[in-house]
């Protein structure tokens, strides 16, 4: 039907039958209006007990949550969230997941009560045409997402869904799949990719935990060369992180705390800026360096 048709049913109609067909008309052009463009972040996420210690890591990410506008929705791609295929989460009241072991009972008592968004995991099939998306409504936020975002929205008033990583794809397919979510961030969604860009537990050196800026020199090595690639924008050479010898391969052992970082980066437009932060090292073998795009 074309709009002067449709003017001219609307002028037949009683008030009620109006008010349905303009709620179907919300249907159809969306539940997530177009909106200014929303900044990107990759957090390195660390340990879980950043959920409830107060550090520098965390108040960078507090900083960084303040100087964002405040997002209609929020979309996580977590390292901790593998699956076969890629998912959504599509319920209205995600799960808290306690994913880990080891830690205080302090720390599985924190709940992060944010709502879901079944709206905006609809908008990401309707969004993604390469491939299908499936909607998931068992898995919750995990705390590679729980743990960041409740200090960016304590209030924890934001919708918020994760997206997971097909364990069973490459580094190029991830990257991908990230540039076909880039109108989201013209709807008011912030997405965030959290992991650790070096990230190597079985080399960590836990005599020296109470060090922050310890660093083995591969991971150095790894670092400063990964802030080279994303500052000059050469991607390709992140996406083919296999290539870039020893130190890559300490860094990367098994890429799911890679990953995110490039959904992130695949969302960068011209001429936008990246600001990097939280550059430490914990135990020598996992970096907390951050980065937001805008």
């Amino acid at each position: 039907m074309d709009r002067k048709k449709f003017l001219q049913l609307l002028t037949k109609m009683p008030v009620s039958g109006i008010a349905m067909k303009l709620d179907e008309l919300k249907k159809i052009t969306g539940s997530f209006p177009g909106t200014g463009l929303m900044p990107v972040l990759f957090l390195g996420h660390g340990s879980p007990m950043n959920a409830i210690d107060d550090n520098q890591f965390v108040r960078g990410w507090k900083m960084i949550g303040k100087s964002i506008p405040k997002p209609k929705a929020i979309l996580c791609i977590s390292a901790h969230w593998e699956t076969s295929g890629t998912f959504v989460t599509a319920m209205e009241q995600p799960r808290t997941i306690h994913d880990f072991g080891g830690f205080p009972k302090e720390l599985f008592e924190v709940q992060y009560p944010a709502p879901g968004s079944p709206e905006l995991a609809q908008e990401i099939l309707k969004t993604i045409t390469k491939i299908k998306i499936g909607l998931d409504e068992k898995w919750g936020l995990d705390h590679g997402c729980w743990s960041v975002v409740k200090q960016l929205f304590p209030a924890a008033d934001i919708p918020v869904i994760q997206m997971s990583l097909d364990y069973s794809q490459p580094p190029q397919y991830h990257y991908d799949l990230a540039k076909e979510l880039a109108t989201l961030r013209k709807k008011g969604v912030l997405i965030i990719g959290s992991g650790n860009m070096v990230h190597n537990l079985r080399l960590i050196a836990w005599e020296k935990i109470e060090e922050p800026e310890y660093w083995f020199d591969w991971a150095i090595e790894a670092d400063d060369k990964m802030k080279k690639f994303i500052l000059s924008g050469d991607h390709q050479q992140l996406i083919n992180y296999k290539s870039q010898g020893k130190a890559f391969d300490l860094a990367i052992p098994t890429p799911e705390h890679f990953l995110p970082l490039l959904y992130v980066l695949a969302l960068q437009e011209d001429q936008e800026n990246i600001t990097l932060f939280n550059e430490k090292a914990v135990m020598g073998s996992l970096t907390m360096t951050s980065l937001k795009i805008d």
